[in-house]
């Protein structure tokens, strides 16, 4: 009999492309996902995958099964949903790219709350794969996150916004902007390590012969922001961040830019439970807070 975890290792492996690292994702050892996954072909009597060195490959009866393990995941995911969502309560859940300011995701929740009454926000933060993933799965209804041209599901553009340096206030290169790359050679950088755009930052400064000294490396962007305040280094960040002490100005060239909103997923869901994303959906696009670019 198939199980809920063979499931979650199956797709795991599917989305890494490896078993160590969807051992990892699973939060198990690589012995355990192994036999699970072996069970699995057991049970279904197929090969699932095809094992190299370097990559695992889907064999053509795994590329079947994968449809069928989200569809399954998915109905179970909906059970648990609706067997929490008895009496008067009602259950969003919600995705939030964590890159997001948590200003941002917390403006748009306290104005829904204090409209919707008998409501439960489960809140899941990740990456734009994870939040994709549980999408993909059907463990949350709908996300706030990045809307890519590529994007096949129902989704709602809320905003866009660029990317720029943040300076403590009382840095002398926050007296001006826009500002030249070259002017932050050598100066003490802080690094996002979950920014979309990483690579591309990195490579436009390599591009412009420009080597910031790396003094900080977090996955937390609140921290980072603390950090610039308290003068330990400057860093890049979407607009939407701001705090006390932050000067956030623009340099030449650096002109990326991302849209964010709201991603359905894909899974048929009830007429109430549609209505209620219909109405976070209004919510979020009135309650959006304002960037105050220069302060």
């Amino acid at each position: 009999m198939i199980e809920n975890y063979q499931l979650r290792y199956f797709l795991a492996v599917v989305e890494t492309g490896s078993f160590t690292k969807a051992a990892k994702r699973v939060f198990v050892t690589q012995p355990t996902l192994s036999a699970g996954i072996k069970k699995l072909e057991s049970d279904l009597g197929s090969q699932l995958f095809d094992r190299t060195s370097k990559r695992v490959f889907l064999t053509e009866s795994g590329t079947r099964f994968v449809p069928h393990a989200k569809s399954i995941l998915y109905q179970l995911n909906l059970a648990e949903a609706d067997i929490k969502s008895t009496g008067h309560s009602r259950i969003l859940r919600l995705g939030a790219l964590m890159t997001i300011p948590s200003a941002v995701v917390s403006n748009i929740l306290a104005a829904f709350n204090r409209e919707t009454t008998g409501l439960v926000i489960e809140l899941f933060e990740g990456t734009e794969q994870e939040i994709q993933n549980r999408l993909d799965e059907g463990k949350i209804d709908i996300a706030l996150t990045i809307i890519r041209p590529t994007l096949k599901q129902a989704h709602e553009p809320l905003y866009k916004e660029g990317y720029s340096i943040a300076l403590a206030d009382h840095h002398p290169l926050a007296k001006h902007s826009p500002i030249h790359p070259a002017e932050f050679a050598g100066e003490p950088t802080i690094v996002r390590s979950r920014c979309e755009i990483l690579s591309e930052t990195s490579r436009f400064f390599t591009d412009h012969n420009v080597r910031p000294r790396l003094v900080y490396n977090t996955n937390q962007d609140e921290r980072a922001l603390n950090m610039v305040a308290a003068g330990v280094g400057f860093t890049t960040m979407p607009d939407h961040y701001t705090m006390d002490g932050v000067k956030r100005i623009k340099m030449i060239g650096y002109d990326f830019e991302r849209e964010i909103g709201l991603v359905r997923t894909d899974y048929q869901l009830g007429e109430e439970r549609t209505d209620l994303l219909d109405q976070f959906t209004a919510f979020a696009k009135s309650h959006l807070p304002e960037i105050t670019y220069g302060n």
